[in-house]
Parts: structure tokens; sequence; C-alpha cells
């Protein structure tokens, strides 16, 4: 019999209250955001220059698009394998620091992450890839997709390693079938996989969600950890993953801002703050973060201003104009200013290869573009 999903912490059945655009709402609300955008709204989307279908795919220079070729650059100047990762101190602290609400939140979280990785690819390969044409674009998505091989290698070794119980392993590998809350996550992603209405604007917004909203509270608890000096594996392996996935979100912002239509802010409002519902539910009431010490009002609200920081990058307006509480992440988190247990700094790039760059956006949309992009800890 599979272990329970509750054992030794609260429930994990907590309700999510909504879900993606096409399955919350009533139908006319959600025809009106799917037809609502902003900019050439009447370009037909096969005619965007990102989407546009030409043999010019096949060859990469001269370069037309520099800010997507630099974004490259910079993820295959971050490049590392699951196999820089030091595991040999984490059990110490697994069998003698951590308590049992501890080990039940961090095993549920990395079941999380090890699935959501899959789910990423799973749009990139099926989607994303074969509707962007530029190729400097689809450099990015596929170096992403190896990166997310790695995450998720990562998170099953991580799992692999901290789990000694077959079946408890394989209850956690199967979280999206066995873990309804993370179920659910998982399904509010997978629906925009296979939404056939939603443009592509939309679903860039949605994944950009994903990626930045997500993982946010998870980063931060893990984090938080590293605060109390706990962990060293997990914890460097998160600062390198959370700075992946920061540019990856990033480079989503990047391409929405290159788009001649794209979704209305009233759309962009309604998937991040859907995310955020999820997100806040996820880490508050399934599976709450007050497991492992931390403040659950804190947490709603370091949530909440990740989504403003996004939905800035997206060049919305703020919605919950709500402030970092977590300064401590400012220290020990995607900066890497110091790595806390003196090894290499997970802000490490290949010599010669990164060179940071911001280049103003072509269409003057405000959006910054590389340099100082989304993160999930910075004030603004």
């Amino acid at each position: 019999m599979a272990p329970s999903a509750t054992s030794g912490s609260a429930s994990l059945d907590a309700p999510l209250s909504k879900l993606s655009l096409a399955a919350a709402g009533s139908s006319s609300d959600i025809d009106d955001l799917h037809s609502k955008f902003v900019g050439d709204v009447d370009l037909p989307e096969s005619e965007e220059p990102l989407l546009v279908e030409s043999t010019r795919r096949f060859v990469l220079f001269p370069i037309r698009f520099h800010e997507i070729w630099q974004f490259y650059k910079k993820a295959e100047a971050s490049f590392w394998t699951a196999e820089e990762i030091d595991l040999s101190k984490d059990m110490h602290d697994w069998d003698n620091k951590l308590n049992d609400n501890e080990r039940h939140f961090i095993s549920h979280v990395l079941a999380f992450f090890a699935a959501s990785d899959g789910i990423v690819n799973e749009n990139l390969v099926e989607r994303f890839s074969g509707e962007v044409q530029a190729a400097e674009a689809r450099c990015f998505y596929g170096f992403q997709i190896m990166m997310e091989n790695i995450h998720s290698e990562t998170y099953s070794l991580l799992i692999d390693t901290y789990i000694r119980d077959p079946a408890q392993r394989e209850f956690l590998f199967d979280a999206i079938e066995t873990i309804p809350v993370i179920k659910k996550k998982a399904d509010w992603a997978l629906r925009w996989i296979s939404d056939k209405k939603a443009s592509f604007s939309e679903r860039l917004v949605a994944f950009a969600a994903v990626e930045g909203i997500f993982f946010s509270g998870s980063f931060a608890s893990i984090f938080w950890l590293k605060k109390r000096g706990l962990m060293p594996g997990l914890t460097f392996s998160n600062e390198l993953i959370s700075r992946d996935e920061g540019l990856h979100t990033d480079f989503a912002c990047l391409l929405f801002g290159h788009l001649r239509k794209r979704a209305h802010p009233d759309t962009v409002k309604r998937i991040i703050t859907e995310a955020v519902e999820i997100e806040q539910a996820f880490l508050t009431d399934a599976l709450p973060c007050s497991l492992i010490g931390m403040n659950a009002a804190l947490m709603r609200q370091y949530i909440e201003f990740c989504a403003d920081r996004l939905l800035v990058s997206l060049g919305n307006e703020k919605h919950y104009n709500a402030t970092n509480p977590f300064d401590w992440m400012d220290n020990i988190s995607l900066q890497g200013k110091t790595n806390f247990f003196e090894k290499k700094v997970a802000e490490y790039a290949k010599a010669g290869v990164a060179r940071k760059e911001t280049v103003v956006g072509e269409e003057g949309d405000g959006i910054q573009r590389g340099g100082h992009g989304f993160t999930l800890e910075e004030d603004f």
C-alpha cells in the first residue's frame, strides 16, 4: 500500500479555488478574454515575426534578434550537471536535524519539482519549439529543454537519496497522480498545453507563471533551510535551479515584449492571479510552510511580491503592491554573492561566455531585457 499523503502533517486535499481560463468562469467571459489583445490586434498569429514560418530558421547567422541571442548565450554560460551537487552531508541533517514535519514538507516539495520540470518540457517540445520559428529563440528553448532534464534528474536524485523506503519513493515519483494538491497544480499547467483556443501570447504568460510563481514559494522554503544552515546539497541545487528558472521566466517576458499582438493586460492579470491563488493554497493550506517554521502570512505576501514583479515585467501594473517580506533572501539566494557553505558561488558562469547586456525594447514597450530582469527577491 502506498504511504498516506497526509502522514505526519496537515491534509493535502485542501481545495484550490481556480483553474485555467479553459476551466474557470462563464464561457462568454472566457471567450471575451481570449479575444482581447493589445498592439497590432488585427495581425494573424501566423504572421508574428517570431512565429512566421521561414527557411531562415535553419540558419543562425546573421543574428536578427540580438536580445534573444544574448539570453541563449547567458543560459549556455550557466551550464551545470547533477554530478556537481554534493549530497554527502545532507543525510546527517535529514536523519538528525530535521523533524518529521520538515521531512514531510521537503519530500513533497521535491515531488512537485520532480514532475513540474517534465511538464515544462512537455510544453516546450509539444508546443513552443514547433510554434516559434526564430532560430535564436529555438536555440534558447533547446538549451532550456536540456537544463529542465538536468533539474528533473537532480530532483529525482534528491528523492532517491533522502527517501529510503521504496514504496514512499514510488509514491513521490507518482505525485501528479497520488498527491491531490500536486495533481491540481500539474493540471493547471497541462491544460495550457492542450488549450487550442488560447493564443501563443496567453500560453507564454501561463508558463511564465508556472516558472515564476508556481516555483517561487517552494524555492523560498528551501532557502529558509539554508538560512538555518541545513541540507547543503539540497540548498546549493536550489540556488542553481532557481537561477535557471529566473532566466527562463525572463526569457518568456522578453518574447512577450517582442510580440506585435499581445494578450490584453486583463488577461495577463487573470492568468497571474490564478497562479498566485494556487501557489498560496499549496504552501499555506495543503502543504503549509508552517511545517518548517515559516510564517504563512509572510509566504502569501512573498508570492504576491513575486507576482507583482512578473506583472511589471510583462508590461502590466502591479496588482498586489506587496513588498518583499523575506529580506534574508537578498544575501543567500539568487544573487549568489558568497556561498553559505564556502563552495563555489551558485551564480557562476563559464569563463568568457557570459556578458550582461541591457537592450531597449524595439517597440518601446518598457520591458527591460537582460541584465536586471525578473528575480524572486529584489524590491523595486
